[in-house]
């Protein structure tokens, strides 16, 4: 078991957690969750013991082993891989190098044989001699190829080193896992070997994720850090936001009775738990969930900004035709032979290996960039919005939010302007925030209530949950389904993706591949697989 008891942490007059209570433990995952700066990678930190809280302690049984996934993605530059992955398991690390310093000695004697015979009865305890293989494996399941392996870590690139890095975390199964935001710079593939990795997983798991398809498939529990507080809620993700949203509308209705809104919560549970997966952790997941008691499922004090998009006029049928496109960079082919026809309430995910390549498409698209070869044309109707991947360059001025937003209206009212602000949880003094001096999330709140004062009817959105928290994405998510215009977005989340395109666009060096189908379809398709494939054979 691993526990908080009565944490406190303050910075000078702001309370992250005041007298925290917690426990962890089983063979569960636990999802942490909160707001932007709400304290959920400092309550990590106070887990692992790399912060010291105010007050309070942390308690791990005794003889259990808790590794963590490093953040500093130099500080293995002049090791090996295959060793950085055994360094993970310090005591077994440290056996190892004693035992070969032994060995190593010139003047082997009677002594040093019975001390390298006791190292080796502890190095087969621990399972050492599984321990290279073992962790080659983990690579690469993690997509690190084997002539990797002996390189030093420093010759490796950032997204590569991402990689080793959950392998060393992971290696020699520690009985408690943690893990920050472990999907960032992860691939379709490499974030599904991770999912089944953990469903499989026999020890405790605690990770901060914003992606919200990981949480879902993973978690048998969700920590909510809120006002201070940490709760904890049986379930993933989808079953706390759902469960949390039907409570709110029981709590604002009141003129349903109270055996009404029992049977309703039941009835929920009961559908929702019906739906589990043969997975370990959504059989444990729904063993839980018919065991809950209703009186923890509650409303959540979480503000959720009004993300309403709409069409201050309707498209007619042209829509957007791009005809045999081709961009370079820096010797390198992004793309070539890009033909695309659009037609009206399309919702395409434009995806590539090659995240430089998306962007050059859209800022093609927004005049900042030109082609290679080809050119696009937009239909006369169309009115568009652009929400670009990088923004540092709409917030160089020292102004209030308003005068930020008012300079992009031709409703230069305050109130006016007060009130697509407030939309995205900017109100009172908020709305007189420097727009210099922004968080990145908050610059992307900021660059949607743009998008929406525009009321674009074909939208452009480059990596549109960056920087947001949950409660954002979620919002943006829910958005976008409901919105009635034409949209090509890219994403690395993976339900946003799932739940808002009706089209899949792939583009790559060679070609693209255009299928009319859900991101799901696409990426478990046998055939668009040998498609691929067959792209990238192409000289």
């Amino acid at each position: 078991m691993l526990s908080a008891n009565n944490i406190t942490l303050q910075y000078g007059k702001r309370v992250l957690f005041d007298e925290v209570n917690i426990k962890f433990n089983g063979d569960n995952c636990y999802g942490v969750i909160g707001a932007n700066g709400a304290g959920k990678s400092t309550f990590l930190k106070i887990l692992s013991g790399d912060i010291d809280a105010n007050k309070g302690s942390i308690s791990l049984e005794p003889g259990k082993r808790m590794a963590v996934l490093k953040q500093n993605h130099f500080e293995y530059d002049e090791c090996r891989v295959i060793d950085t992955v055994m360094m993970g398991y310090k005591e077994l690390w440290e056996v190892m190098q004693e035992k070969d310093a032994v060995y190593a000695k010139p003047d082997f004697s009677d002594a040093d044989g019975i001390k390298a015979a006791e190292l080796e009865e502890i190095f087969a305890e621990m399972d050492g001699w599984n321990a290279e293989p073992d962790a080659a494996s983990l690579l690469s399941g993690l997509g690190i190829d084997v002539s990797t392996h002996e390189k030093p870590m420093n010759e490796l690139n950032g997204n590569q080193k991402v990689r080793v890095l959950l392998a060393q975390a992971i290696f020699g199964n520690p009985d408690f896992l943690i893990l920050d935001e472990p999907t960032n710079d992860l691939d379709i593939q490499t974030v599904t070997w991770l999912e089944d990795f953990l469903l499989n997983y026999k020890n405790t798991v605690i990770v901060v994720s914003h992606d919200r398809h990981f949480l879902d498939t993973v978690c048998t529990h969700i920590v909510d850090i809120d006002f201070k507080k940490v709760k904890m809620y049986t379930g993933n993700y989808t079953f706390w936001y759902e469960s949390s949203q039907l409570a709110l509308r029981q709590r604002n209705n009141a003129n349903k009775k109270s055996e009404e809104k029992r049977k309703e919560l039941q009835e929920f549970v009961a559908r929702f738990s019906a739906n589990a997966s043969k997975s370990k952790q959504a059989t444990s997941r729904k063993k839980l969930l018919q065991k809950i008691n209703l009186d923890d499922i509650e409303p959540s004090s979480r503000k959720y900004p009004a993300i309403i998009l709409t069409s201050e006029r309707a498209a007619g049928d042209q829509i957007l035709h791009v005809n045999n496109m081709s961009k370079s960079m820096d010797g390198e082919v992004l793309f070539n032979n890009l033909n695309l026809n659009v037609n009206r309430g399309d919702k395409i995910a434009l995806i590539s290996k090659n995240d430089l390549a998306t962007t050059a498409f859209y800022e093609i698209l927004n005049e900042i960039n030109q082609p290679d070869t080809g050119d696009f044309h937009f239909g006369q109707t169309i009115t568009t919005g652009y929400l670009p991947n990088e923004n540092e360059e709409f917030f160089k001025e020292k102004q209030s939010l308003i005068d930020w937003l008012r300079q992009f209206s031709s409703n230069k009212d305050e109130v006016y302007i007060r009130g697509f602000l407030g939309k995205m949880l900017f109100s009172g003094e908020e709305t007189f925030k420097m727009a210099n001096v922004l968080s990145g999330g908050e610059k992307v709140r900021c660059m949607i209530s743009r998008m929406m004062l525009r009321g674009g009817n074909f939208l452009m959105l480059d990596e549109p949950t960056n920087h947001l928290d949950l409660e954002a994405i979620q919002a943006f998510n829910n958005a976008l389904i409901n919105f009635p215009g034409t949209v090509i977005f890219t994403c690395h989340d993976h339900h946003f993706t799932q739940t808002v395109a009706n089209r899949i666009v792939e583009i790559t060096p060679n070609g693209c591949l255009d299928k009319l189908m859900t991101f799901d379809e696409y990426i478990t398709s046998p055939k668009v697989k040998d498609q691929k494939e067959a792209l990238l054979q192409l000289a």
